[in-house]
């Protein structure tokens, strides 16, 4: 029986998995400028995957690479989602409101969906 397919199956599924709150504990904490620890995640995991001797480690290196690669866009995905209402700002910035009209305090789910469904 060959095991490599659910191996790598499983530590891409972690690996997604882990970046999804750290996206969003990170731009809670850093803000947007937390994109750049993505970048650098990214580089060192693909430098250490083009010069691991061992095929699995590898792979899984690489697949952390190229998630932290996009965890980079996703950090600006989640800020905008911020601004919309949709996730917490960090206690200390600033309130949004549009016009008095609904404002993310208020109803944040109903302010993050008016928000999302408003023609561009």
């Amino acid at each position: 029986m060959n095991y490599i397919g659910l191996i790598i199956g499983l530590a891409t599924f972690l690996t997604i998995g882990l970046f999804h709150p750290l996206v969003i504990k990170l731009e809670y904490y850093f803000g947007k400028k937390s994109w750049i620890a993505f970048l650098v995640a990214g580089i060192i995991a693909t430098a250490l995957s083009l010069f691991a001797e061992n095929n699995y480690l590898s792979i899984i290196l690489g697949v952390i690479a190229f998630s932290s690669f996009w965890g980079i866009g996703e950090i600006f995905s989640q800020h905008n989602r911020v601004k919309k209402g949709c996730f917490q700002w960090t206690p200390n910035a600033k309130k949004i409101t549009k016009n008095n009209n609904i404002s993310r305090d208020s109803h944040p789910t109903l302010f993050c969906l008016t928000q999302s469904l408003a023609p561009v």
